[in-house]
C-alpha cells in the first residue's frame, strides 16, 4: 500500500490518505506499507509533523528490526524537508546495517 500524509494537497491516485502522524504510524505498524510520502507542516504542530513519522521509523528500524518502506518527502518547507531527508538517509543506513 502507498500511504500519503498531508493536510491540504490532493491525494494522488492509488494512495491512502492520512492527516496525522499517529494515523500514519498505526498503518506503518501493519507492515503493509511499501511506500510513504510525507508532508511536514500539517496545520497543528501539537498533533505532530511528518518528521515525527521519520523519527518513529528510525527508532523502529533500530529497536524492532522494522523494514522501512520507500520514503519520500513532498513538503514545501525547505528546512523541514532537509531535516526529513537527513532522517531518511539515517534510516537507510541503519536498515542496511541491520539486514546484512
Amino acid at each position: 500500500m502507498k500511504l500519503y500524509l498531508d493536510d491540504e494537497r490532493e491525494t494522488p491516485n492509488g494512495w491512502i490518505r492520512v492527516y496525522w502522524p499517529n494515523e500514519a504510524i498505526e498503518i506503518l505498524k501493519t507492515g503493509k506499507v511499501n511506500e510513504i510520502s510525507l508532508d511536514h507542516d500539517l496545520g497543528d504542530d501539537d498533533r505532530g509533523t511528518g518528521y515525527d513519522v521519520i523519527l518513529w521509523i528510525e527508532e523502529a528500524v533500530v529497536t524492532e528490526g522494522f523494514i522501512p518502506p520507500k520514503i519520500k518527502v513532498h513538503s514545501a518547507n525547505p528546512s523541514a524537508r532537509h531535516k526529513m531527508e537527513l532522517g531518511i538517509q539515517s534510516i537507510e543506513t541503519k536498515s542496511r546495517s541491520n539486514h546484512k
